[in-house]
Parts: structure tokens; C-alpha cells; sequence
């Protein structure tokens, strides 16, 4: 299965970080964010990567090239300076993702942090092929202080099914059926929309991530994952 490692986003929050570094390049205890994520799909056995990349996206192919300094395949989808949002992206990548037979993709946004191990994504795919009627699997992670009100909630007596509600947060980690995206077109698409269609239609499922998570998505919460791996290292 490959990997798509989301890192197209501008980081306005991030700013003035950002302004002359891409967010997936942000270091956090010495290592780019990016390279956390490389290494940890690499140690769950995940070596075939793509990278999506936009706003100083040529920084992101300079710093990844084709993955040979890590020990992986890393292809590069490139995207206008403005990008095209989540599900925009993910429809633009998707050739490189779903190369040959491949049915199921997996992805990982690259301004988070996971302290898990990346191996638990892959047992989504084995759900996803009993569920045929399933689209995709969300990993959903405890709401964080800066998002309490939560994305999805997990059904009651079922608890693979994701319904409305906000007693979890979508981590941004997640695995997908190529056919979810089938006959979308090429453009600036968020993802919101889909799952809301997905839930309302029974065609969601998410498992609880395993690990510590964080969304480093200002520059205080960078300082706190920072300060996480800091102690932990």
C-alpha cells in the first residue's frame, strides 16, 4: 500500500515560520516534520510515498528527492501556489497512488506529529475489505484543548461506524478506497464535505488512534510538541 503525506498547505498560522519554509519542514527536536513521517511509515513497512506539496513546494522536493536518502520511493505531486485543498489534492495525486491493482491508499497530514506507531494504519485495510460498503477509515484521536468540540463521534454497540457528534477529532491519518474518489474532478476540493455525505450515507468507518498526537499548527503548539518530544528523546 503507498502513502500520501499531505503537505500542501500554506501554514498561515505559522507564520512568519512559514513565510520562508513550508510547514512539512518546520523542525521539531532537530528533524523536519516531514522526515518523522517518512521514518515512521518506513518502520510500518510503508516504502512506496507521495508527497503532495504547493505553497515553496520546490523546497519539499529539494528536501525529499526521491527518497533514496531514506531508504524509500517518494513520487511528488505538485499543486498550484494556492493549492487545491484536501480532497483536491488527494484527486490530483491519486495516479500515483493507486498504481497498478492497488484498491486502498493511505494518508497522513504533514503538520502533525504522531508518537504511535504507524503500523496500526494498516489494519484498516483488512476492515475496509470485509465492509465493501465503506468509502474510507478515520483515525480519531481524544479532542485536544484547542478543538474541543470535536469532528465524529463513534456509533454505540459498533464501534467502527463514525456517526455525527464530537467526542473525537480526526487525526488527519487515514485509509481510503480509490473509488471513493472515482469521477471527481481535478480541483480545489475540501474533504468535510465528502464525510459528511459518507456518514449520512453509512459509509464511514474510524478506529481510535494509538499514540500521542499533535496538530502543530501554531506556533504554540509546536512549541508544545516540541517540548513532548523533548522529555521523551
Amino acid at each position: 500500500m503507498r502513502a500520501l503525506i499531505l503537505s500542501a498547505g500554506r501554514g498561515e498560522r505559522l507564520r512568519p515560520l512559514t513565510d520562508s519554509c513550508p510547514k512539512p519542514l518546520i523542525a521539531l527536536a532537530g528533524k523536519p516534520l516531514l522526515q518523522w513521517h517518512i521514518e515512521k511509515l518506513r518502520a510500518a513497512g510503508i516504502t512506496e510515498i507521495v508527497i503532495n506539496s504547493a505553497w515553496l513546494g520546490s523546497m519539499i522536493v529539494d528536501f525529499a528527492g526521491d527518497g533514496a536518502a531514506f531508504g524509500v520511493r517518494i513520487s511528488h505531486s505538485r499543486e498550484g501556489a494556492g493549492g487545491l485543498e484536501t480532497a483536491g489534492g488527494i484527486i490530483k495525486a491519486l495516479p500515483l497512488l493507486t498504481a497498478g491493482a492497488e484498491e486502498f491508499f493511505l494518508t497522513v497530514n504533514g503538520d502533525t506529529l504522531i508518537d504511535g506507531d504507524y503500523a496500526q494504519l494498516l489494519h484498516a485495510v483488512p476492515y475496509l475489505q470485509q465492509h465493501s460498503d465503506l468509502q474510507a477509515c478515520l483515525f480519531l484521536t481524544a479532542n485536544p484543548e484547542h478543538h474541543r468540540q470535536g469532528d465524529f463521534s463513534l456509533a454505540a454497540g459498533s464501534p467502527s461506524a463514525i456517526i455525527k457528534g464530537g467526542d473525537y477529532t480526526f487525526s488527519g491519518a487515514a485509509v481510503y478506497r480509490k473509488s471513493a474518489f472515482a469521477g471527481l474532478p481535478e480541483q480545489r476540493l475540501p474533504l468535510r464535505p465528502l464525510f459528511d455525505k459518507w456518514v449520512q450515507s453509512g459509509q464511514l468507518g474510524g478506529r481510535v488512534l494509538a499514540g500521542k498526537w499533535f496538530d502543530v499548527g501554531t506556533i504554540q503548539r509546536l512549541q508544545q510538541a516540541e517540548a513532548y518530544l523533548s522529555a521523551r528523546l
